[in-house]
């Protein structure tokens, strides 16, 4: 049983992870910077304890002391949150090793799942889509390489295999560019993942960013619970996030979704995790797998009714999933926007003390937050400072719950990125749904031309 759970990360998921431990009268472990001891989680949690200084590498993704916290004060598992070392696989491994739950997929399947090459072989084999690409890692065949993007057909797009979140990706639109190229984004990823292995697919021009929430126990079940349209971003960031996703049709759900579910029996996937995909014209296309929770889990908790970080925990204790997919219906709208403690304009980040805060309500209003009037927001970590959500009937009350919440949230004494927001929401093309997700950056390089 899980008596006591350590939550190795700060911020909202950490005050959710939380809630949800209270809920099932699981005691919680705080650990905190030393930038961190006023967050609210560190308040409530049933013991705390300082893992190191401001530094991120010295506190947060310090695997020692994180082992060392949970050891001194009896703690059974640790949660990872998102982040962080949530898709470390070195970090599941040493949690394991040391005698400790980790509450998140094996070690092995987050390596599989982390090397976007393995990850797309595996999907392949479990009849997932994948993007026409070059079907493993590009070599130093000059004459090869351009043959396989002739092949796949400009534009085409360099990825780095161990990349994420927009990072190591190089567009290529002729092929008097690519060689180049190639080199470029192999130099880029050994600087920034210690990997320059890169591979290629084809580039998809107005896509958008559609993903499959996953639920997976280790006694062979597996469900989805829908899919989120992620695709207003922006610099590959998500900005605003919604389910179900408009257009997506019952039997596109049925198609897509099943094929996750065939893929987590496949590769032995235990917990939560997210399949993301580009659609285009009717098709989806994976690009990869997120092997922890995500930060817009909450759009699929309000059409559901299922509790994301609950069933983690309970699929981490050994015990079967709660639902079968049958049990699953999708039932009004849910929107996510992501609030920023930045400038609405120029997006830099804006730290400091929140002088005043008040929190919108009214029906089908949530917001998952761990800030206060008085905190001090640090300078040290994301920006992001809360998720407002709302959920409705359908996507038209939703949004309007959506504008009406935005209008009544105060966060004073710093920048947030709500004016950003309310833009966003009041958006006659965000009304229509389908935006692609090229969609928010053109939006905003429209209106700093029309201000220049």
């Amino acid at each position: 049983m899980l008596d006591k759970v350590l939550i190795a990360n700060r911020g909202e998921i950490a005050l959710r992870i939380l809630r949800a431990c209270r809920e099932l009268g699981i005691k919680t472990v705080a650990v905190h910077s030393t930038a961190d001891e006023n967050l609210m989680h560190v308040r409530l949690a049933d013991e705390s304890v300082c893992i190191g200084p401001p530094s991120a590498m010295q506190s947060y993704l310090n695997i020692p002391s994180l082992i060392a916290a949970a050891e001194i004060t009896d703690s059974v598992a640790i949660h990872p949150g998102y982040g962080f070392l949530a898709e470390s696989a070195d970090f599941a491994e040493r949690v394991e090793d040391s005698g400790f739950i980790f509450i998140g997929p094996r070690a092995e399947t987050i390596s599989l799942m982390g090397d976007k090459v393995s990850a797309i072989a595996s999907m392949k084999k479990a009849g997932v889509p994948c993007v026409p690409g070059s079907d493993g890692p590009l070599g130093n065949n000059d004459k090869e390489n351009l043959a396989t993007a002739k092949r796949i057909a400009y534009p085409i797009i360099i990825k780095a295999s161990g990349g994420g979140g927009g990072k190591g990706m190089r567009v290529v639109r002729k092929e008097s560019e690519l060689l180049e190229s190639i080199i470029l984004t192999k130099a880029e990823a050994k600087a920034a993942f210690n990997n320059d292995v890169v591979y290629m697919e084809k580039f998809l021009e107005d896509p958008r960013h559609i993903e499959i929430q996953v639920l997976s126990d280790s006694h062979g079940n597996a469900i989805h619970l829908g899919e989120r349209d992620c695709s207003m971003q922006r610099r590959h960031q998500k900005v605003v996030e919604e389910a179900p996703a408009p257009g997506i049709t019952m039997e596109l759900r049925k198609f897509i979704g099943e094929r996750c579910v065939r893929a987590c029996k496949d590769i032995n996937y235990r917990g939560a995790g997210t399949f993301e995909f580009l659609y285009e014209k009717g098709e989806f296309y994976f690009i990869e797998m997120n092997t922890r929770v995500q930060v817009e889990h909450p759009v699929s908790e309000l059409i559901t009714g299922v509790d994301i970080i609950k069933e983690q925990l309970r699929i981490a204790e050994g015990q079967p999933l709660s639902f079968k997919q049958k049990d699953i219906t999708f039932s009004g709208h849910a929107i996510e926007c992501r609030i920023n403690a930045e400038d609405p304009v120029t997006f830099i980040p804006s730290p400091g003390e929140i002088t005043r805060y008040h929190a919108p309500g009214g029906p089908g209003v949530r917001l998952d937050s761990h800030i206060y009037t008085g905190y001090k927001v640090p300078p040290y970590y994301d920006s992001m400072i809360g998720k407002l959500i709302t959920y409705g009937e359908n996507r038209s009350v939703a949004i309007a719950r959506m504008e009406m919440a935005l209008e009544e949230v105060v966060v004073d004494g710093i920048k947030t990125n709500i004016p950003l927001q309310r833009k966003i929401i009041a958006d006659q093309n965000f009304h229509r749904g389908g935006a692609n997700i090229h969609y928010l950056e053109e939006m905003l390089a429209a209106e700093k031309a029309e201000s220049d």
